[in-house]
């Protein structure tokens, strides 16, 4: 019964370190849009202009990649 216990430890463990490396991952993957509507926001102080900006840069980030 004991090695049961740890064999779904081990389960747990590896499914939260996949889930961290996924949003890792997305993070770094989303970091060039989010600073590019990050200086939009701070020249022009119209967050719409900004969600659109965040949108288009990682639009462009995703077709790039493949």
């Amino acid at each position: 019964m004991d090695s049961l216990g740890l064999l779904l430890g081990l389960i747990v463990l590896v499914l939260i370190g996949s889930v961290i490396i996924w949003v890792v991952g997305a993070l770094i993957f989303f970091l060039p849009a989010a600073v590019m509507a990050g200086v939009v926001w701070y020249l022009t102080g119209n967050s719409d202009y900004a969600g659109i900006a965040f949108l288009l840069v990682a639009l462009l980030s995703i077709t790039r990649r493949r």
